[in-house]
């Protein structure tokens, strides 16, 4: 799933920041050798995600952890299901548990919801994506947990495709001036998207060559017409204030994208509870 330096650094910066060098309740209420049985169970419907990440929180503090893991990536769980069963070292398992279950309700919770929003658009043309409004370090484990729940990804960071927003415009001279400077420099692997506020933006840009044209917090109307402007001449992504309310209205109008920074930056965690058995 992901490179292990990868994430055996993002667990270890986690687990630096939360134990510092001593657990003052661990290390003096728990036997130095005492070993242990637990379990993670969901406290919620929803789509898990992160187990093998959270069981590798646990191997890193314990080179004698074993786990029996019932559920995996993408499955869908039921409240009161037991994901895992797990023994360990007694004082690692406590040390380890907020590390990991901060990292899988975080990742479950963006699985789910991406879920939720993928089943809304069910049936139209449009594919959920996510944003670069993700937390720092976090990004690729964020992302992956977007394709878990059945939606896709926008461009990881800032190399991987050309996006001219507003302020790259208004800074560049106009839609048409920017397109042509970029063309002029990029590799024929790079597509270009630009950001467009009404009508005449979009046509504009359509004009210029843009390879997707992002519509950006424009209402139903304005992008149905949009759709039939373009037809199908780029791809075309809404984005900007969208909501569980509006989603489904949305993708009706015809656009092939829906971009939600909401996924990854304000989505709510699953619950998720680690009991000692």
């Amino acid at each position: 799933m992901f490179l292990d330096f990868y994430i055996d650094d993002v667990i270890r910066n986690a687990v630096k920041e939360d134990i510092n060098y001593i657990d003052t309740t661990a290390d003096i209420v728990i036997p130095a050798e005492q070993r242990g049985s637990a379990y993670f169970v969901a406290k919620a419907a929803g789509v898990l995600c992160g187990i093998d990440v959270a069981m590798r929180v646990f191997e890193l503090l314990d080179k004698t952890f074993e786990c029996n893991v019932y559920f995996h990536d993408g499955d869908r769980l039921s409240e009161g299901d037991v994901i895992c069963e797990f023994t360990g070292n007694m004082r690692c398992l406590l040390k380890g548990e907020r590390t990991a279950l901060n990292l899988i309700q975080h990742m479950s919770g963006i699985a789910t919801e991406t879920a939720r929003c993928v089943e809304t658009v069910k049936g139209t043309n449009a594919a959920i994506t996510d944003t670069r409004k993700t937390l720092p370090g976090l990004r690729a484990l964020q992302k992956y947990a977007v394709t878990v729940g059945g939606g896709k990804n926008h461009r990881y960071n800032l190399s991987d495709g050309a996006m001219l927003k507003d302020n790259h415009i208004d800074a560049c001279g106009g839609i048409s001036e920017a397109v042509r400077t970029l063309r002029a420099r990029l590799g024929h692997m790079v597509k270009v998207e630009v950001e467009t506020r009404n009508l005449d933006e979009v046509r504009e840009a359509l004009e210029a060559g843009a390879d997707i044209i992002m519509l950006d917090n424009m209402d139903c109307p304005a992008m149905k017409a949009a759709v039939e402007l373009v037809g199908g001449r780029a791809l075309l992504e809404a984005s900007g204030g969208i909501t569980r309310d509006t989603l489904r209205d949305v993708a009706e109008t015809g656009v092939d994208i829906i971009s939600i920074g909401a996924l990854t930056h304000s989505v709510k965690a699953f619950d998720i509870s680690m009991k000692v058995s």
